[in-house]
């Protein structure tokens, strides 16, 4: 283009954005930043710093998130209430619930049902239903604010990652009844999370025969999260196989079923689905565990041997997890399901993505700063009492971000209280 504008730019921007090339978003606007020869300085909008903000809390890099938070007080972008729940919604996915809830407050008159709803959503993820749930009745009754679809999800999932039954049953009703809200698919994916998880299974699957539409990838997704919780295989093998049929490329589907098989020592059937996947050309998308790290985001994945300081980081992560069996760890080898003795599964387990992140941690930031993850699939159970027991020993608050909601560890627990 012979001449570019804010508007140009933060389209190209937000491209990247919508397509997932975060980091290529940061990079478009940093050399957005620098000085031109045939072009005065662009000065992004609100529209670009939101888009930017976006990017950030994909990422989770906090750092460079707040380093936009203090670009836009240095040159006086007005917050209003896109970019403030932009604001919001970066915090909160980039670990810092406390900032998330700063900027919240400070909207002050200008919060409306985008601000809650972010924010509802947030605390949610967190395991806040508590306070969720007091935001919605200051929404509705304190300040008449009438609550839309997203603010509902935000409240159906924060009964979800606290087993409420009732509560959840109460706020499905209300928002049809009282708010003439129809349930999306959601809405139902978040009832039948409710009800799996708390191991009620028949009801979960009258709810999914009650729909008005068909179940999509999301309800039996949320049907195989319960059934697996449970160690109920059969419904998992229905759930699962109903997965394949509607993404017949789902690499993840293949993987649980081929576990569900291997839990119940069905090799034959183990190795049909592994041809079955190669034939198919499916690959397993492999963990991986990103950490923010003096601005710079650093990903590790299961076995990673590719980090200039690889060796340093497997010498760090003996070291941890010799000090935690010497502090009682035993290490949870039933989610191995590979046919491997038990050796074998303890090596396995020692090297996921997520602790040469915890490793890399240590090693690199000063004793006492917190430690914050984003893994791209669920955190496992031996990773889970892994971060407990650290916390523990070194002292260090450390917040993840897995697929499904936040764990932050601190005093020794972790904020999900083992329900997830």
């Amino acid at each position: 283009m012979p001449q570019r504008n804010v508007i140009s730019w933060s389209c190209l921007i937000n491209g990247y954005v919508m397509c997932g090339k975060y980091k290529e978003a940061l990079d478009l606007f940093r050399e957005m930043q620098l000085p031109k020869t045939n072009e005065a300085f662009i000065r992004p909008n609100e529209f670009t710093m939101s888009t930017v903000l976006s990017a950030c809390g994909r990422l989770g890099a906090l750092e460079q998130g707040k380093w936009v938070h203090a670009y836009i007080d240095k040159y006086q972008v007005e917050i209003d209430i896109v970019l403030g729940t932009a604001l919001i919604d970066m915090y909160a996915k980039c670990g810092s619930l406390e900032r998330a809830i700063r900027v919240f407050n400070a909207l002050g008159f200008k919060k409306d049902v985008k601000a809650y709803s972010a924010m509802i959503c947030c605390l949610a993820m967190y395991g806040h239903s508590e306070v969720c749930f007091e935001l919605f009745s200051e929404m509705t009754m304190s300040n008449n604010i009438n609550p839309n679809s997203v603010t509902f999800v935000g409240v159906l999932g924060a009964c979800v990652h606290r087993g409420l039954i009732n509560e959840g049953k109460s706020y499905f009703t209300m928002m049809i009844e009282k708010f003439g809200i129809a349930p999306s698919i959601q809405h139902y994916g978040c009832m039948v999370d409710l009800y799996g998880r708390a191991g009620l299974i028949e009801e979960a699957q009258t709810f999914i025969a009650s729909m008005p539409m068909e179940p999509d990838v999301l309800i039996w997704g949320s049907l195989l999260s319960g059934s697996r919780m449970l160690g109920d295989n059969k419904t998992c093998e229905a759930a699962l196989k109903r997965l394949i049929e509607l993404e017949p490329i789902n690499s993840g589907a293949y993987v649980l079923l081929s576990n569900v098989y291997a839990k119940t020592g069905r090799w034959i059937e183990v190795k049909r689905i592994r041809h079955e996947m190669e034939v198919k050309g499916i690959k397993k998308v492999p963990g991986c565990s990103s950490v923010e790290v003096d601005g710079v985001i650093h990903e590790f994945v299961v076995g990673d041997e590719s980090q200039q300081e690889s060796e340093k980081i497997y010498t760090m992560l003996d070291e941890i997890m010799q000090r935690l069996r010497e502090a009682g760890y035993v290490s949870d080898t039933k989610e191995v399901l590979l046919d491997l003795d038990e050796e074998g599964k303890e090596m396995a387990l020692s090297y996921h993505s997520e602790k040469l992140a915890i490793a890399f941690c240590l090693m690199k930031t000063r004793p006492g700063t917190p430690v914050r993850i984003i893994k791209n699939l669920r955190i496992r159970g031996d990773c889970h009492l892994v971060m407990k027991m650290i916390w523990k020993l070194f002292g260090r608050e450390i917040v993840v971000r897995d697929c499904n909601r936040f764990h932050h560890f601190r005093d020794g627990s972790c904020s999900c209280r083992d329900y997830w």
